[in-house]
């Protein structure tokens, strides 16, 4: 597993020194960890902060240390619980995180609490970025800006939160733009983080490489649809991927891809209503999504069965206790877009 984002701790970790018992003169960035934080987010890993001190530190470490947090907690109680309050924040899975942190204490609380998440001490971190968990195969020019985008979002749902209307209209206000099209060879690295990054709208078993992706774009195009996102609030660039492949009685989608950040947002609402419509439109009469069922991508299942697929009886797929399910429903009967 990929570590997503960083939990920091700040007294003796972010800093060189206690925030609270410096005065007038608060310490430093630890230079060591400053290394880590500008390395981790070039290759698109997310940093928060996890913290004992007042909400003031926060600031400060940013600008001491020059990193973008998209995330902090603060108060006295357990860190593993401010630690699952970031990844809902976020959404993300607590499997995709990593905790640093100098005191051994709550490290163990951690690791008792949430065996799942990467525990760390300040010295192992400064390691880390050559471990295979913060190493990702590609980094993409999203992956390089991932901390500004989800800034962009916490600021889109700020305003949702003020926003009076229903949520189709506070889409219509924030000039949501979804463009659905063929992909281009030049898009297959961010096909393959994609296809690597997502869980909770992925319907694969496994990731493609950029260079599978780049073969089936160089084979058809067509086959591989590139889903882009942007609003008022900003640009999220390439959000989602699928892979057809078209029989003369229905559209099978071997792979569905689609970035926790167009979560909300109508985005996977539209593309099934596209592949409905094209389907429909090409001539085929059924359209058939595969999905291994995991507790990971409830949501990808979710929406299907409200866009009218029905799964049948799960089975048995490749991998140890894996199951898979197909997802299929007429093709056109309800599907409300063309391509374009």
């Amino acid at each position: 597993m990929i570590v997503k984002c960083v939990v920091w701790d700040v007294d003796h970790t972010l800093l060189d020194g206690v925030f609270l018992e410096a005065g007038d003169k608060p310490p430093g960035a630890d230079p060591a960890m400053t290394a880590v934080l500008a390395e981790l987010s070039g290759r698109g890993i997310l940093h928060a902060i996890a913290s004992r001190n007042p909400p003031a530190v926060a600031e400060h470490v940013a600008r001491v240390t020059g990193a973008v947090f998209v995330a902090a907690e603060f108060g006295w109680d357990a860190k593993s619980d401010a630690i699952g309050r970031i990844a809902d924040r976020l959404s993300l899975g607590t499997d995709a995180i990593a905790f640093v942190d100098d005191d051994p204490y709550e490290r163990a609380e951690v690791s008792f609490a949430r065996p799942e998440v990467m525990v760390l001490d300040p010295e192992e971190m400064t390691s880390a970025p050559g471990w295979p968990e913060f190493s990702p195969a590609v980094v993409t020019a999203e992956a390089a800006r991932r901390s500004q985008l989800y800034l962009d979002r916490q600021r889109r749902q700020a305003a949702e939160r003020e926003f009076g209307g229903s949520r189709e209209e506070f889409l219509r206000w924030c000039q949501t733009e979804i463009t659905i099209g063929p992909a281009d060879p030049a898009d297959a690295d961010r096909l393959a983080e994609l296809s690597a990054r997502t869980h909770q709208f992925n319907s694969a078993a496994r990731a493609l490489t950029a260079a599978e992706f780049a073969e089936l774009i160089a084979g058809d195009p067509a086959r591989v649809l590139a889903v882009r996102l942007r609003d008022r609030f900003g640009d999220d660039g390439l959000v989602g991927t699928c892979v057809t492949e078209t029989g003369p009685d229905g559209w099978t989608i071997t792979l569905l891809a689609m970035s926790c950040r167009a979560m909300g947002r109508g985005v996977i609402d539209a593309l099934l209503a596209w592949l409905i419509g094209a389907a429909a439109k090409a001539g085929a009469r059924e359209l058939a999504i595969p999905a291994i069922l995991s507790p990971r991508n409830v949501p990808l299942r979710l929406a299907l069965a409200a866009a009218g697929f029905r799964a049948s009886e799960a089975e048995p797929a490749g991998g140890p206790g894996q199951r898979r399910a197909v997802f299929r429903r007429p093709a056109g009967r309800g599907g409300a877009a063309d391509a374009d």
